[in-house]
């Protein structure tokens, strides 16, 4: 089934039918399927939910987060991901032996880091980098844009994120926070990447965002590898480095 957006606000019926299910920011009442916040309903092979337009990001267990070390404290770092609380990365959590003595020298104050969340409690987030594609951020440039956009500018599967580095030959490291990494052998494609990633961005609330992204490539004097299926974006998928 297709997919299918719109924009919604709350107590709004989205779609009746009991075949259809509902997910994040919508609830059932009877057989409709109704608007539990303000924002984009997206309808995709039964599932319902609402994606808001706006808002504050609240960390979910698995998700990437792009971060910077605040603190180092005796057995781990503090990192600001721009949440209401800061996350902490355990020494335990880093992919290598870190002597306690030495621990600025691995990680420092103002380092970028990629996590990811492994819990979440009422005190703040927890935090590992020990899986692959996770760690020390250099080189590059860090952009941030809205959490909501989020899905967006990942794609389904990371369908998006595969066709700008396609274009670009950069890699893209998303965020569910809204922060992007960018890093490539040349400057200007990193430049190229930054304006593609705002200006999906810019336009997450339209339909039909995939091939206008391909006209924007191309604006840019750039080629899109193969043509991209347009499909729903998961919140939750996280793009690869």
């Amino acid at each position: 089934m297709a997919e299918k957006r719109q924009i919604v606000v709350p107590g709004e019926t989205i779609v009746s039918g009991n075949e259809f299910l509902p997910g994040d920011g919508a609830y059932r009442d009877g057989t409709d399927v109704v608007a539990g916040r303000y924002g984009i309903a997206n309808i995709f092979e039964k599932h319902v939910r609402v994606v808001p337009v706006s808002g504050a990001y609240y960390p979910r267990r698995g998700n990437t987060l792009i971060a910077t070390v605040v603190d180092i404290t005796f057995n781990g770092w503090l990192l600001d991901f721009g949440g209401a609380q800061n996350a902490f990365l355990p020494v335990s959590e880093v992919p290598r032996y870190v002597n306690k003595n030495e621990m600025a020298e691995f990680l420092d104050f103002g380092e970028a880091v990629i996590v990811k969340v492994w819990d979440v409690k009422s005190r703040g987030v927890d935090a590992s980098m020990k899986m692959r594609g996770f760690g020390k951020i250099e080189g590059g440039m860090i952009i941030a844009i809205g959490p909501n956009k989020v899905p967006r500018v990942i794609g389904r599967e990371g369908s998006m994120v595969k066709m700008i580095k396609g274009a670009t030959g950069c890699d893209v490291t998303v965020g569910q926070n809204g922060k992007v990494w960018i890093a490539g052998k040349d400057a200007d494609m990193e430049v190229a990447t930054r304006k593609i990633v705002e200006f999906i961005a810019d336009n997450a609330t339209i339909t039909g965002l995939t091939e206008k992204v391909e006209s924007f490539i191309k604006e840019l004097g750039l080629k899109v590898e193969a043509p991209v299926e347009v499909v729903a974006e998961d919140t939750d998928v996280e793009a690869e480095n």
